[in-house]
């Protein structure tokens, strides 16, 4: 049977480096209010002259990541891009990548899961690979927050939160009756709760999408996020869809070498540590560098965890969770071969 095996990592952020001090400067708060709420000291920006969008950062990340893999554009099967923040409305910014990678013919796919897009685009890519679709996907997390963020104080709570940048994954299948690779996924939804965190103009279900004579700087522009409604959804849902995997994959986690969680806020991933009864030390954080970045997170720290040899050896295996807008949440657990 074919395996999903991740052959290549990269990630990049702007340089332009936005501390808690910098968000002082115009709006009511302080490093010591952002950190004691979010763990956050920094987050990197666009430059707010020219333009930068999703699909630019990402294409650094896939330089680096097909880099690593030994991979040349023209060796993919297929693209998967994740992203609430497109480059432009339609298309997609899958398909802004694969033209800025010289491609014209390679599939793109976007999805739109926000806080779970790479746990929802491995999941694609591994189902591909299994249905002999792809040998060798591109999956891309890639945001850019900053250019839609109420940078008042009246925004502050969600836009200390965020921050631009973007990873990729190389992914490969591989004829093994070994046990690696991507080993279980479980996936999960409740639109029930989408105004928990949402972005809700410009929205086409209106009659017009910026309604005429509504102010430019409405709130309805700018992401809104119920906190304590979605911190009280991952500390309970997350242990749960955590164990679901492990359930799937038929292993305990003492058998998990590394616990890689989405970075939304350092007191839902410490909490996590709390009810699964694992050491701090367990579990990756890097949100103190780049605080949100949604789709990106997760691979930004999966980079990273390789980079600095946390993770990546033979046999050794990791485990991914998420939860957020949607909402939507998730797990995977991935062996190293």
């Amino acid at each position: 049977m074919k395996q999903s095996i991740i052959k290549g990592t990269g990630m990049y952020v702007p340089p332009n480096v936005i501390t808690n001090h910098d968000l002082s400067k115009f709006m009511d708060t302080s490093d010591e209010w952002i950190k004691q709420r979010t763990g956050i000291e920094q987050r990197h920006w666009i430059d707010q002259k020219g333009a930068t969008g999703s699909a630019d950062l990402g294409f650094k990340a896939a330089e680096i990541a097909l880099e690593k893999a030994g991979w040349t554009p023209e060796d993919l099967d297929f693209i998967i891009f994740a992203t609430l923040s497109p480059d432009i409305m339609f298309p997609g910014s899958g398909c802004l990548l694969q033209a800025k990678l010289g491609l014209n013919s390679t599939p793109a796919l976007d999805i739109r899961q926000q806080c779970t897009g790479f746990l929802y685009g491995i999941a694609t890519a591994d189902a591909y690979i299994k249905a002999g679709m792809a040998d060798k996907v591109l999956l891309v997390g890639g945001e850019v927050h900053s250019s839609g963020l109420d940078k008042s104080t009246r925004g502050r709570d969600v836009t200390v939160i965020f921050g631009d940048g973007a990873a990729a994954v190389c992914i490969e299948g591989l004829e093994t009756d070994e046990k690696v690779g991507l080993l279980a996924s479980s996936l999960h939804a409740d639109g029930n709760l989408a105004d928990a965190l949402m972005t809700e103009l410009p929205a086409s279900r209106l009659p017009k999408r910026c309604p005429k004579g509504l102010p430019t700087d409405d709130l309805r522009y700018y992401p809104v996020m119920d906190g304590p409604a979605i911190f009280k959804k991952a500390v309970r849902m997350l242990p749960r869809v955590i164990n679901e995997s492990l359930e799937k994959a038929q292993l305990t986690l003492e058998d998990i070498d590394l616990i890689i969680p989405h970075q939304a806020n350092m007191r839902i991933n410490q909490a996590l540590g709390q009810f699964l009864k694992v050491d701090d030390n367990k579990i990756f954080h890097n949100i103190q560098k780049y605080g949100n970045t949604t789709a990106a997170s997760i691979p930004i720290a999966l980079h990273e965890a390789i980079e600095q040899e946390r993770v990546g050896k033979p046999g050794e295996i990791v485990l991914f969770a998420g939860l957020g807008a949607g909402l939507t949440w998730g797990s995977a657990i991935y062996k190293f071969l």
